[in-house]
């Protein structure tokens, strides 16, 4: 098991409200993480048949009868009635603040349901894959990025060759059942073929401006049909949008976001990558470089600065920044580069960028030795020296 940087944000939720929903993909360890968190708490699965069926019949009088010392419930978007009764129990006792904690992978449903009766009484935290600061903390460490970079982040699949088998057998299974059956559950109807077309097309264009009109053409479907499916992909945590950075300079900015399948063990098993030696010579070893990166600071960025805002900057012109992190009025921008950045143009491009932006600090992160200054305001690290490093200081996460 892995200590979770989340832990101390998951504390402060629950000292602020009454309830705490934890939301994440599937098997990235929400269940792992309140049990650690909260080991006094009961621990009911609502897809366990039993449960389900006597939480049906009276949700209220079982959540009054079980939260002595608080109550986890999992998959709670499983049983909708649930909710109001929640509602009822936590305005019983308003002042009692952490004595519910939902888990729930299905974005749209938990949502959904929060916003009609928990809205005001429930706190959120989105629980993502591990980051390289965690993986260094498990039973048996990690310490070696590139293995993390391969597998990627869910715990069951990094953990794969250590049981004896490989993050490539996990991951298939795991399309399986989120295709035939978790999608299902959340009332998308989609022929499991055309989602996984969809997940290799996206896999392929990895780190590219969305291109809806083209996917929509190659798969003979409307591109309605195929903006349904992505947002499902990123609903379920497994896709990010990545917005462009919009600021009037005077130049005409790139509209479209970027897509990025999140984890990159996930990328690696739709592209057929299963070694590193086979990542070192693909074509899309510099786009999941990237995307490395750029979630393992989106990770530890959401839990630092949790109000902040993510974004790329690209102009019509060419002028390009990997990553923009917008905190409230201060801008700090990130270049990601699979070889050592040594160039001196890649400092006077990001010059203009800052200028451009007025972003307060640019960093490029490679995966060379140490760290150093490129120019006044902007400097390269590799990547072993950001695994606790967030651009602006040192907040605590």
């Amino acid at each position: 098991m892995y200590t979770r940087l989340c832990v101390e944000r998951l504390l402060h939720l629950a000292r602020q409200f009454p309830a705490v929903l934890i939301l994440g993909a599937r098997q990235v360890g929400k269940t792992t993480l309140a049990r650690q968190t909260f080991p006094s708490f009961s621990y009911l699965d609502m897809e366990d048949t039993a449960t389900h069926a006597l939480f049906a019949e009276d949700p209220r009088f079982q959540l009054d009868a079980r939260t002595g010392a608080g109550l986890i419930l999992d998959e709670a978007q499983r049983l909708p009635i649930l909710f109001d009764a929640l509602r009822g129990a936590i305005d019983a006792d308003r002042q009692r603040m952490g004595r519910f904690v939902i888990l729930g992978s299905a974005q749209p449903a938990l949502v959904r349901q929060v916003s009609e009766s928990l809205a005001g009484r429930v706190g959120i935290l989105e629980l993502s894959p591990l980051t390289a600061q965690e993986t260094a903390t498990g039973d048996t460490p990690i310490m070696d990025y590139r293995q993390l970079w391969l597998a990627g982040g869910f715990p069951d699949a990094l953990g794969a060759a250590g049981r004896g088998g490989h993050f490539r057998d996990w991951w298939e299974a795991y399309l399986r059942t989120y295709v035939e059956r978790d999608l299902p559950a959340l009332g998308v109807s989609v022929e499991p073929i055309l989602m996984r077309k969809l997940l290799t097309m996206l896999a392929h264009a990895q780190g590219g401006l969305a291109n809806l009109s083209q996917f929509a053409a190659a798969l003979g479907l409307s591109q309605p049909t195929v903006a349904r499916y992505v947002d499902i992909l990123e609903q379920s945590f497994l896709l990010r949008r990545l917005p462009p950075y919009f600021r009037n300079v005077g130049k005409r900015l790139v509209k479209a976001p970027k897509l990025y399948l999140r984890d990159t063990g996930l990328l690696h098993h739709l592209l057929n990558i299963d070694s590193l030696e086979g990542l070192d010579s693909h074509p899309i070893r510099g786009a999941s470089w990237e995307t490395f990166v750029l979630e393992d600071l989106l990770r530890r960025e959401a839990l630092a600065y949790p109000h902040g805002v993510a974004h790329f900057w690209r102009t019509a012109g060419g002028a390009e920044v990997d990553l923009l992190l917008e905190r409230g009025v201060d801008l700090h921008a990130v270049e990601i580069k699979t070889a050592r950045a040594t160039s001196p143009y890649l400092a006077r491009g990001l010059r203009a960028i800052m200028d451009d932006t007025r972003a307060v600090s640019a960093t490029v992160i490679d995966q060379g030795p140490a760290a150093d200054p490129l120019a006044p305001g902007i400097t390269r690290r590799g990547f072993a020296t950001a695994m606790q490093w967030l651009p602006g200081g040192t907040k605590s996460l």
